[in-house]
């Protein structure tokens, strides 16, 4: 789970998918240096997978890895708490994810347990020290170390724990903890520490929390994707229920709905808020934001289904769409349920390129999409019988079926 929440953060890097990765061996590494428990070992890497969960925009992410001390750092730090203080198999990382950016001199003043301190402490200075070395990987790192050594050492005491930046300053003199931190070096590790798994299982009710939060995460990309994961998430589970499908599988279903687009944490933003049709070039790019879905979902145990009817919801009945082309035989029930509530939700939602549909215009290009094979026709059927409570629903506007998306700053959206 924790490693499917980095993985979907880690993708808005773009070209740098591993931060977070990386963050969490620094932290592990300096945790062995000051004689860490096995379980504080555990933490201070879980920590590092998770410190940057608050991140949805590129834009964001180029801010926090540009500048040392970026003005507004606090945002992200502050989402991330929000997104897992509530959530109970995450909620003791949310206050150090909270002060992750909060200098020394001011965290020690916070009244803050002082483990909860040294964690958000070595979070930040092991998430700085790959910021300072991220260029430098797999070129001249070894000849860079001393140089960030210095940067560090020279923020000791106001910004980090100076007995951390001792840590640190000894660690760095290995040359094997640099080269540990290359992409195929970084992501093995990150597979070993994945094989101590925790023996508890996460409940229906715990996957659908988690996938609010990662919806939330997907859905703050852009303005136009906001609120996109939950509405088409009720949509299918409302179509679910009307088709007769067991409330486990409508609750699957949900879950599948909210995780559908998390592979978008991949694309460019300027591609997702393009005032205009796609060119040819930027097409392949977005079509690949299925699969980046099925790659985040599949490697969750016991999540198999929900991943395919998710990285699926593109898929057409008769053998087009993308990415993966399967056969009719092997779209499921529930996988033609999210591609009928996806496509109606995005109509009825505004675009860069156009304003929002009402149903006069919907049903024609539903109804024209199932007799030409794309979406099952049965599921259209069952969507157009019940148009008027579909599209109260994919508004936003059904209190009786819609779900509430987690709401992180109410002020701002009464401002709104």
């Amino acid at each position: 789970m924790i490693l499917a929440i980095e993985t979907a953060v880690s993708l808005v890097g773009m070209n740098d998918t591993n931060h977070g990765k990386r963050v969490g061996f620094i932290a592990t590494q300096l945790g062995q240096r000051l004689g860490f428990s096995e379980p504080d070992l555990q933490f201070a890497f879980e920590l590092g997978l998770l410190h940057d969960c608050g991140v949805s925009t590129e834009q964001m992410h180029a801010s926090l890895v540009n500048h040392f001390d970026w003005i507004d750092a606090h945002i992200h730090c502050e989402i991330g708490s929000r997104l897992l203080r509530d959530f109970e198999p995450l909620a003791r990382f949310a206050t150090p994810i909270l002060h992750h950016h909060t200098p020394w001199e001011k965290l020690k003043t916070l009244g803050l347990p002082v483990q909860v301190a040294r964690m958000a402490n070595l979070a930040f200075l092991a998430d700085r020290v790959d910021v300072l070395g991220a260029m430098h990987y797999s070129s001249d790192i070894l000849l860079a170390r001393r140089e960030i050594a210095r940067s560090i050492a020279g923020y000791a005491g106001a910004y980090f724990d100076p007995r951390l930046v001792d840590a640190f300053v000894e660690l760095e003199r290995s040359e094997a903890f640099w080269i540990a931190l290359e992409d195929r070096h970084i992501t093995r590790y990150a597979w070993d520490m994945g094989l101590f798994e925790s023996r508890v299982p996460l409940t229906l009710e715990h996957l659908r929390q988690l996938s609010l939060i990662l919806s939330y995460i997907v859905d703050q990309k852009s303005p136009f994707t906001a609120r996109h994961s939950v509405r088409v998430a009720d949509v299918a589970r409302y179509l679910a229920a009307a088709y007769g499908l067991s409330p486990e599988q409508c609750a699957k279903i949900e879950v599948a709905g909210l995780l559908h687009d998390l592979g978008k944490l991949h694309t460019p933003d300027r591609i997702l808020e393009k005032p205009g049709p796609l060119d040819e070039a930027e097409r392949s790019i977005m079509d690949q934001h299925s699969y980046e879905t099925y790659e985040i979902l599949r490697h969750i145990r016991g999540l198999g289904d929900v991943a395919r009817w998710a990285a699926y919801h593109h898929e057409g009945m008769d053998g087009t769409g993308y990415p993966f082309h399967p056969r009719k035989e092997d779209l499921a029930t529930e996988a033609r349920i999210l591609a009928v509530a996806d496509v109606f939700q995005a109509l009825v939602q505004d675009r860069p390129y156009r304003r929002g549909m009402e149903l006069a215009q919907i049903l024609p290009i539903l109804e024209g999409m199932a007799t030409r094979g794309r979406l099952d026709p049965v599921v259209v059927d069952l969507a157009c019988d019940r148009a008027e409570e579909c599209l109260c629903i994919a508004k936003g506007h059904s209190p009786e079926h819609n779900q509430p998306a987690i709401d992180l700053f109410p002020e701002r959206a009464r401002a709104s």
